[in-house]
Parts: structure tokens; C-alpha cells; sequence
């Protein structure tokens, strides 16, 4: 708030006294602003003497807050390549990170039924519920939907297949395929790679 002064000499005792006219002095406690019009050298000379008491303003700390990525699978998991063949063995390197895929009726999880939840072997995120999965004769674990936000869909280049990957890692997974008739809620066949997944079962 500002004030205008006839005499400084109102002010309270721990401000400077000085006798100006109130044409030449302007002062705002808000913002610690001397606005002056001096009709004389020495006038000049007092207010910058007056304006050295004024209260200093607090000074400001900028903090800068990193927020993580968030996603609907969970937070986003970034690490550099290496990083990542530090805690995937080579198998697992070369289908979550190199967008590989495991033979056909290898992988442990395709005729695996149990109750429970499947996770991205990389990151740890939840991706399929087990009451999603379905026997497709396709060769690979199936289900028919992922958890909502947790896997991320994206066309392949040649735009003959869509690619499926965690969507807090960015780990591949396998295809998505659509329309092909099978007899379940979504008619949609995640086709996934057993080594790009852990299972938790349900009693844990």
C-alpha cells in the first residue's frame, strides 16, 4: 500500500526522519519503492540517504520440482540402454528392448491358467489380469484386453501389424490383433511374449 507523506517525521521511529515536501517523495511500503522529483542536488542527497533505510526485501528461493511421468500403468521407468542389459538377461534384452519374439510354444505362461496378475518382466508394472487370458491356439500367451492405461498400442512401420508395449517402460511385448472372431468380450488378441512377463498369483 502506498502513502504519501507530508513529513517522514510521521513514520515510526525504525524509519529515517527527514523534513521534504510532499511533491517530492513517494514511498511504498509494499514493494519498497522510492519515487522522487528532487528540486535540488541535495535533495537528491537525502533520499538516496532515506531510501538506504528502508527494510530489504525478503529475498526469494526458486525451487524447482521434478514431477514424475505419470501414466495410467504407473510411473514412467526411464533408463539408458545399458542400463537396462544391467538387470534383463541377454533373452530378455533382446525382446523387451530389441522388440524380439521368443518361438512359438516355448514360453511358460502359454498354457499357464493360474489366478493372478501378469507384470512387465522389465519394469514390474501390472499389465493383464489372468481372467483376461484365453486359449487362442496361436502359440503365445493371449488375453483380450490390458489393464486400463498400462499398455500402449503403436502401428508398425510396414502398418501390417500393431505393436503392444508397457507403457511405463516402453518394453515390447508382442502384437495386438483385432476382428479375427474369437468369442471374447473385446474380440482382440494381445499376442505377448511369456519372457516379457512375471506372473504374481493371486494368493501372494
Amino acid at each position: 500500500m502506498g502513502l504519501s507523506l507530508k513529513y517522514l517525521s510521521a513514520m515510526s521511529s525504525s524509519e529515517p526522519k527527514l523534513m521534504l515536501k510532499p511533491q517530492f517523495f513517494y514511498l511504498s511500503h509494499a514493494q519498497n519503492i522510492v519515487i522522487f522529483f528532487p528540486s535540488s542536488f541535495y535533495t537528491f542527497l537525502q533520499l538516496i540517504f532515506a531510501a538506504s533505510f528502508l527494510p530489504k526485501p525478503k529475498r526469494c528461493r526458486l525451487v524447482r520440482t521434478m514431477a514424475s511421468t505419470p501414466s495410467a500403468g504407473g510411473t514412467k521407468v526411464q533408463k539408458s540402454e545399458e542400463e537396462w542389459r544391467t538387470v534383463l538377461n541377454p533373452e530378455q534384452f533382446r525382446i523387451l528392448r530389441e522388440k524380439g519374439t521368443e518361438w512359438a510354444g516355448t514360453g511358460q505362461y502359454n498354457k499357464h491358467y493360474d489366478e493372478g496378475v501378469y507384470e512387465c518382466a522389465a519394469c514390474g508394472t501390472p499389465l493383464y489380469k489372468s481372467t483376461t487370458k484365453f486359449d487362442s491356439g496361436c502359440g503365445w500367451p493371449a488375453f483380450f484386453e490390458g489393464l486400463p492405461g498400462a499398455i500402449t498400442e503403436t502401428p508398425d512401420a510396414d502398418g501390417r501389424r500393431t505393436e503392444i508395449t508397457c507403457t511405463a517402460c516402453g518394453g515390447h511385448l508382442g502384437h495386438v490383433f483385432k476382428g479375427e472372431g474369437f468369442k471374447t468380450p473385446t474380440d482382440a488378441r494381445h499376442c505377448v511374449n511369456s519372457i516379457s512377463l512375471n506372473f504374481t498369483p493371486a494368493n501372494k
